[in-house]
């Protein structure tokens, strides 16, 4: 059970580290799939989309308050 916890901590830590830290701070896709090992960048891909709907969601709660 201890073993299963430390791994969910690591993917979590590495998906906020792509997520939040590298790519939001305008760290190149190829960048990041080198600092997390990643043999291509189509798994970093991943990470950008999951940012991707993220900036979509606050997007869309910006315009709510400009709305008439």
């Amino acid at each position: 059970l201890l073993s299963l916890a430390f791994l969910l901590l690591m993917h979590v830590s590495r998906h906020s580290f792509a997520s939040v830290i590298a790519l939001a701070n305008n760290v190149s896709v190829p960048n990041v799939a080198k600092m997390l090992g990643h043999s291509s960048t189509r798994m970093t891909q991943h990470y950008a989309k999951v940012l991707d709907q993220s900036i979509l969601r606050d997007m869309q709660e910006v315009e709510k308050h400009f709305s008439i």
